[in-house]
This record gives C-alpha cells, structure tokens and sequence, in this order.
C-alpha cells in the first residue's frame, strides 16, 4: 500500500506507512514524545493515539503540557470515577461525566444518596484501576448495536441519549470491564490518571429538569501531576475560608431567612452601609462622565413585555401579577422605563449621546438550585445606563464604558478578561443589525489594545455583548460588567431624533453595567479582600477602645467628633481586658481600633493601632481624620 505524508505544526511533513496512527507518527519523531504522547490533533480535531491517519493530515503531538492535555485528563479520570462507582455499586445507573472547568463530574442513579465515606471508597477504588493501566479503546458501532448493548446492561439513560442523538453511528470506550458511551478522546490507559480528587456531591435532576429523576452528583478535579493537584486543593481550602456566606455572617453584613423565602437578601446595618458606599461612588462616578440619573418603577404592563421581545424569550425568569384587572410584570431590567423617558421628548441630533443611569432594583427567578448566597439571588440592584446615541457616535460610547470598566476596576485592584458574546439561537432583530451591532462591539475591541475572545452564541437575546470577567487574588473569574449593543429595541419601540439634515433617524442604545449586580460585586468583594476591606469600603473604619471607666467620658467626646467629620466610628466601652477588646475588633476585619487610656485622655490624643497589630503614634482626633481623608481620597 502507498505511503501517506503528514503535515506538522511547523510546517514540515514526514512520510508514514498506510495505516499509521499518531501514535506511529510521535514513535517515528522519537521515543521521548512517543512516550510523552496522550492524543493528537488532526486538522483541528482532537483524536485518541490509536486514531488512524490520511495522506495530507495536519497533525499535532497533544502531551500533558499541551492546552488540550488537561479537559482530556479530567474527561478521561470521569470515566475512571464511573468505573469505580459501578464496581462498587453495581446497581448504579451511569449518565453523563463531562469535563468542566474546574475538573469533572458524574451524574448517577443510585437507590441511595452518596455519603463522604462513600466518596473515600471510590477514590480509593479510582487508585486501584489507575495503577492497572487498563487501555481505553475505542469502538464504532450502529447506534442500533449500541442501543441493545447498553439495554442489556440496563443502562437507560444511555439508551435514550442515544436515541435521541439521531445519529447512525456512536462510539463507545471500553476500559476493562466498563463501557461508555463517548465522542472522546481519551488517555491512552488509565495510569494517565494519577493525580486527582473527589471533592464534593450534590443533587442534579436529569437532564436539568426539576420533573425527571433527581441524580446523584459527584465531582472531582485532576491535574497531570500532585503538584498542580495540591496548589488546587490549597487553593480551595482558601476559597472556603475566603466564602462570602461564611464571612457575612461573621461580619454581620446580610442574611438569608426561609421564612422571607430563598434568594432574597436582607441586609444588616454593617452590610447596607457597604452598599451605600458603593452606591454613591458609583453616583459620583457616574455624575462626572455625563450620565443623567434616573428612576423607573418596578412593575410595567406586559404588553410593554411583548414589545421587547422580554415575554417571549425571557418570561421564564419573570415574574408577572394583575392590578385592576390588567396584567404587570415585575421588572428583571430597567431598559423600558429608560427607553419611555426617550420617548417623553422629541430629541434632536444635538441632544445625543443621552446617557440614562439608575441603581435599578430587579427580580429574577431563577431556580432554587442554582441560588448561591450574594452570587445568585432572585432579587438585585443592578448598576444599569442604557446610553442612546447616532451610529456615528456608537464607537466612541463603547470604547468609553470600556476605559470605565478599567478605571472602576483598578480602583478595586482587579484585572479583567474580556470576551465577544455572539448572536444565540433564541433571539429577535435583523440579520443586517445583528451584524452591525456585533461589527461596532468587534472593532471597538480591537482598538482597546486588549486581548479578548469570541464566545459563540451567548449573546443576550436583542444584541451582542461585551462580558468583562474581573479575576480575584486567587484567579477565579466573575461575571459583572458588560456592554450590549442593541438595534432592535428601538425598532420596536419606535425611537427616532431629528438628523441634521431633517430627517428622522433611529438611534443605537447600549445596555451596560459596571460592576453587575451590587449584590454579587459585594460578595465577590468579600471574598476576595477576605472581608479585610481597605479603609474607604469598611463599614466600619475605625473602633474606640477605653483601657477603664475612668476614660469613658473623654471617650465618648472623641467619638462625637469623629462621626461629625464622617468617620465611620464605633465605641467599645465595656468593663473588659483591653486585649479582649482589640481580639474581637481584629476578628471584626475593622481597619483601625483607637486606644483611650490615661495617657491620651490627659494629652488629647488617641493611639491608633491596625487590624494587623502595627501600633502608630498618638494623635489627636482632627489629626487621625485627616489620615482617613487621605487614605481615602482617591474615592471621594
């Protein structure tokens, strides 16, 4: 048979016998990446080592240092898990395990729910498999075949996805004694799977519907090697220290009650005077780059609904009542009421850009099990403008909520990514419009100098969008501001002004947050300062602590002045050991705790003492408020 040539990533080729497979191409380059090798890349697909070559293919060596390495990794140790779960549990139907971001999970039918020990067993189980070295190999068969092989075995849930793939033909990897339907690739054996971890378990109903069988959830993470597993795991147990739950309630800044029902935040003295200052650092900042502060009202009639497009593509996370007789929805963005101050005038050229900005309070339902502390709540204020311009003006407008994203977000400390939203499948407009709308975001991206990425078909459903992925101090991404550019809506709402040239023309509106939602950019917050907040966040800035009694007048004195100027003061004059006092205020993450013993009282002074231990020097209070005004005057 004819030899085949195969093209490398640099642009060389190597001639190959008929028949060779990648794994004969990494032998023929040499025996070190023929050892190294995991899987290949063959004119962009990602294939097994075993997978079969052609004359022209473009081919890549994937080895545990290449991108593609790890979701291959983690696929391949869900399949190990599965194995595990079904030697241990033979009566234990298997569903799906994909890789995710963080590692992988299973779901499972099993008579009962998962324990902890149960999760000892079948990581213990997964080491022994591992250490056989049981190849994955792949096969094709009729999905016919497929179907009556995983009958036999009772495995249900895989005999419906395959009927409902539609499809002639599926692939099924076997390692040992188990099988499982799967696109792939895979490791070539499960030795390849060697540093891992099962790490937690959870409920997930079938396919994502709350009227099919509950499963039972197992995840884990894995990595190539202990090192990168270990830097993980410690990173979690950072993560959970760092939990925002946990720390809101140590901090007493907000809580959750099932008697007020799931999803709604109540927010405590502590935690509302956070809100309010972010609030009025985002007015101010708002207020200086030309924006008009604006206020809609919470519930609007649903036919203004249907107008948007809202009813029919996104009424399932609405919620809708009646008032005399006539149907409202309760309001899960503020863009109608913005779009219907538009209309309240007609608006010339010279009017434009018209920048809209309300800490605009909305509801959302969304699913009891997705709800997660401050990051998904049913109710939240979200930091919405909406800016209505002329195309020739929309350029300039994106690239400005960019560089106030960037400026926002440094004075937090947090860097960002960046990512193109594209059009989805459940969605309204023009095809011309779609395409502008995503041309304008594109181009204004390039220019920014910022490396961003494309992110097919996640678009919001009247535009695409820009989402703005601010990473915290330990690497973890958050959603909070995006740009949506949008033609549609004042289409359908009928928005014009008067051109320069008399005519009436249609305007541009972008949708926009900075920091999202206040509820989840606090939480995100919390975690990320591990609730040590810098001095112009604190709730509380600074604490007076008396050393006896004796000083609690002089104390009390101190204390009026500071709340006058605007510090954020609290007293703790108890009959307690002072080193008691500074303990809790410590634990409390209050910036600066203010020492009042004889000593200042006859001086007039105070000692200020950090969070961290550090003692400064006395001072008088006027001069310790100047310190506080320039600790914190970049905020105000």
């Amino acid at each position: 048979m004819a030899d085949i040539t195969v093209v490398l990533p640099d642009g060389s080729s190597r001639v190959l016998p008929s028949g060779a497979t990648v794994f004969d191409l990494a032998a023929s380059i040499g025996a070190g990446l023929a050892k190294a090798a995991i899987a290949g890349r063959v004119d962009d697909n990602l294939v097994d080592l075993a997978a079969p070559l052609t004359d022209g293919a473009r081919v890549a060596i994937i080895t545990e240092k290449s991108p593609e390495a790890l979701e291959i990794i983690r696929h391949s140790t869900s399949h190990l898990m599965a194995q595990a779960v079904k030697s241990l549990f033979p009566q234990a139907k298997v569903t799906i395990g994909p890789a995710i971001e963080s590692g992988f999970y299973y779901d499972f039918d099993v008579d009962h729910p998962f324990t902890p020990e149960d999760l000892e067993k079948i990581e213990k189980k997964m080491q022994e498999l591992a250490k056989a070295a049981q190849p994955l190999v792949r096969r094709e068969l009729s999905s016919a075949a497929a179907v009556a092989m995983f009958r036999e075995m009772g495995e249900d849930y895989k005999v419906e996805l395959i009927e409902d793939l539609g499809v002639d033909t599926v692939s099924v990897y076997s390692q040992g004694d188990f099988a499982d339907l799967c696109r792939g690739p895979h490791l070539p054996t499960t030795a390849w799977c060697k540093a891992f971890k099962l790490t937690s378990i959870a409920g997930a109903y079938w396919r994502g519907d709350e009227k099919r069988k509950m499963l039972q959830r197992v995840y884990g993470t894995a990595f190539a090697d202990k090192k990168e597993l270990d830097a993980y795991l410690e990173r979690i147990e950072e993560a959970k220290r760092r939990d925002h739950r946990k720390i809101g309630r140590e901090l007493d800044l907000f809580s959750f009650n099932d008697e007020v029902g799931a999803g709604f935040a109540i927010w405590h003295p502590k935690g509302a005077m956070l809100r309010t200052i972010l609030e009025d650092f985002e007015r101010k900042e708002h207020l200086k780059r030309g924006y008009d502060i604006v206020v809609g009202p919470q519930i609007l009639k649903t036919e203004l609904w249907q107008r948007s497009g809202h009813y029919e593509n996104y009424r399932e996370n609405m919620y809708f009542t009646e008032v005399d007789e006539q149907g409202f929805g309760i309001k899960p963005m503020n863009c109608l009421a913005h779009m219907m101050i538009y209309k309240s005038h007609l608006r010339s050229y010279r009017d434009l850009p018209l920048r809209f900005f309300e800490l605009g309070t909305v509801h959302r339902h969304e699913r009891a099990g997705v709800l997660h502390g401050l990051l998904r709540v049913r109710c939240f204020t979200q930091d919405d403008a909406h800016i209505l311009c002329t195309p020739e003006q929309l350029d300039g407008e994106i690239k400005g909520v960019i560089a106030f994203v960037s400026e926002v977000m440094a004075k937090f400390g947090f860097e960002f990514d960046m990512e193109l939203s594209t059009r989805p499948d459940k969605s309204i407009g023009s095809d011309e419009d779609w395409a502008r709308a995503t041309n304008a975001l594109h181009e204004a991206l390039k220019d920014s100098g910022r490396p961003f990425e494309i992110n097919e078909g996640d678009g919001a459903f009247y535009g695409p969008k820009i989402d703005i992925k601010l990473r915290d101090c330990l690497d973890r991404k958050w959603q909070c501001a995006t740009i949506q550019c949008d033609f549609t809506l004042p289409e359908r709402f009928d928005l014009t002004y008067i051109d320069s040239d008399g005519e009436r023309k249609r305007p541009v509106m972008v949708h926009r947050v900075i920091l999202g939602s206040i509820e989840r950019f606090i939480g995100v917050l919390i975690e990320h300062f591990a609730g040590s907040f810098p001095v112009w966040l604190s709730p509380v800035q600074a604490v007076l602590l008396t050393v006896t009694d004796a000083q609690i007048p002089y104390a009390e004195k101190v204390f009026n002045e500071l709340r006058a100027v605007g510090v954020r003061v609290q007293k703790d004059f108890r009959n307690e050991k002072l080193g008691f006092k500074i303990r809790e205020a410590q634990l409390q993450k209050i910036p600066y705790m203010l020492i009042v013993g004889d000593k200042e009282m006859e001086s007039g002074t105070i000692t200020p003492r950090f969070r961290d231990g550090k003692n400064l020097d006395p001072v008088t209070p006027d001069a310790f408020h100047t310190f506080i005004q320039k600790e914190t005057a970049d905020f105000h």
